[in-house]
């Protein structure tokens, strides 16, 4: 891996930890994808969706965890298809705004 790729990743890594840090509001997305994009400089639109990505997957983990306890009883399968609509919707959400915030992130760079 080139120092570009592994600089890259450890500045989507942050962005990532910021959006799990401020996963209680609203546009943890957009404020982990701007840091990523404020760190990377550059493509911030890449840089921020795979931030995203990568939040993503502490995310949905919690959220499995949520369901799971959710359809012990007898609700099963509304919960799985709970489960599959949370999945899509919150991979936009997190992924698409983080996206987003770096391209804010970068324009921000540039401007200050």
């Amino acid at each position: 891996m080139s120092d570009s790729q592994s600089s890259s990743l450890i500045n989507a890594l942050i962005g990532a930890v910021v959006t799990v840090l401020l996963s209680f509001t609203m546009i943890s997305p957009v404020a982990g994808g701007a840091v990523a994009g404020y760190l990377e400089r550059t493509d911030g639109v890449r840089i921020g969706a795979i931030s995203g990505a990568i939040a993503l997957v502490p995310m949905l983990f919690f959220g499995i965890l949520v369901i799971g306890f959710l359809s012990m009883g007898n609700m099963a399968g509304f919960a799985f298809l709970f489960l599959l609509f949370m999945l899509v919707f919150g991979a936009i959400w997190t992924v698409g705004l983080s996206a987003l915030g770096g391209y804010l992130g970068v324009y921000l760079r540039d401007e200050l």
